[in-house]
């Protein structure tokens, strides 16, 4: 049967294939080592730094700068961890599960399998209702219906219609949200592999930590060093994750789609230089990471052209912006949201899918 012959849902799944074995077959998919063994000790090292440098200063309210630079290694960190996770960085499961585990719950303090899971299910089902935690959030309404349900209060009300502004300022408080919500996870009772190890490595990062600050530093000095830092993390990673999807449709519970579309449809590139690479932790190339979500990110860059192009033959919408225009389309959606616009976006696939 021929591509013209098969059902759509098929002849797209054949189309992705034919991309992916392009792809394997350039190399794109190989490790790479020599990009992050450096980030990994550097990692290491900075963390090693930090601990010193606060020892040597001592309480002085200078540290809060290097609480600004702990927030912004901590990001950092986060993403190498994010890399592991979709075993970016190893051949071996487990250097990539141990690697994950060390650097997301030790050195970041968050849990990698309430991380892993999940992410797991947004990467299954981006911006699709009911299926996508990452839209399903308790002080963000993503959707007119979240927004009509939450409606019970004058004040609310008044929040929603505005929460497009508030948006970024409440990124203040994410890291700490982050914190105790992966620390609730790990200490529940629902399933979790290696929960053991978790413990230990959250209790050394989020008790052993701030214990040391107050052991070295004045009680003053050492709660605003923490505030500082979590309000850098909080920011650092929301602002690099939000841009992604945020503003992109958000898909019917009974929408179906074939991965090439689910995946291209609902995420939004950044585009700009290598700083740009840097500063997202390649999360700006959101496309090419949905749909190749092991390949290392350094190849990100290098395989979004094939991507564009094979988009653009397909007739596949493919969004890209700059980072200052996406914040933008973030506040208006958020807004528009909370007023009760509806989501226009129809796709042509639907009926075919049906």
């Amino acid at each position: 049967m021929t591509a013209t012959a098969e059902r759509p849902r098929d002849a797209y799944v054949s189309q992705f294939s034919a991309l992916t074995k392009q792809v394997r077959e350039s190399g794109l998919l190989r490790r790479r080592y020599d990009y992050y063994w450096p980030r990994l000790i550097g990692a290491a090292l900075a963390l090693a730094a930090i601990i010193a440098a606060i020892v040597l200063i001592g309480s002085s309210w200078w540290l809060l700068a290097l609480a600004a630079v702990m927030g912004a290694v901590m990001t950092q960190i986060a993403f190498l961890g994010h890399d592991a996770a979709h075993k970016q960085i190893f051949t071996s499961g487990k250097w990539n599960d141990w690697t994950a585990l060390v650097l997301a719950n030790l050195f970041v303090g968050l849990s990698h399998g309430w991380w892993q899971g999940k992410h797991s299910k947004h990467h299954a089902n981006p911006n699709k209702r009911g299926s996508d935690p990452d839209i399903d959030l308790p002080y963000v309404t993503f959707t007119p219906e979240q927004a009509d349900e939450r409606r019970r209060h004058p004040a609310i009300d008044w929040f929603l219609k505005r929460q497009g502004w508030f948006f970024f300022p409440m990124l203040l408080l994410e890291g700490l949200d982050l914190h105790v919500t992966s620390t609730k996870r790990v200490l529940g009772r629902a399933p979790l592999k290696r929960r053991t190890v978790e413990i230990v490595f959250l209790a050394i990062r989020l008790i052993a930590f701030p214990v040391f600050l107050f052991l070295v530093l004045s009680p003053g000095i050492a709660g605003a060093f923490l505030g500082v830092q979590l309000a850098v993390f909080g920011v650092y990673m929301g602002a690099s994750f939000a841009p992604n999807h945020v503003g992109m449709p958000v898909m019917p519970k009974d929408m179906r789609l074939d991965f090439l579309r689910r995946q291209v449809l609902m995420s939004r590139n950044i585009t700009g230089g290598r700083w740009v690479d840097t500063a997202m932790g390649g999360l700006n190339f959101q496309v090419e990471h949905h749909l190749f979500p092991n390949m290392p990110r350094p190849h990100l860059r290098t395989v979004a052209p094939l991507v564009r192009q094979f988009c653009a033959e397909h007739k596949v919408d493919y969004t890209q912006t700059n980072l200052f225009r996406s914040y933008g389309i973030v506040v208006r959606h958020l807004n528009d949201v909370g007023l009760g616009v509806r989501d226009t976006f129809t796709c042509p696939l639907v009926a075919a899918y049906r």
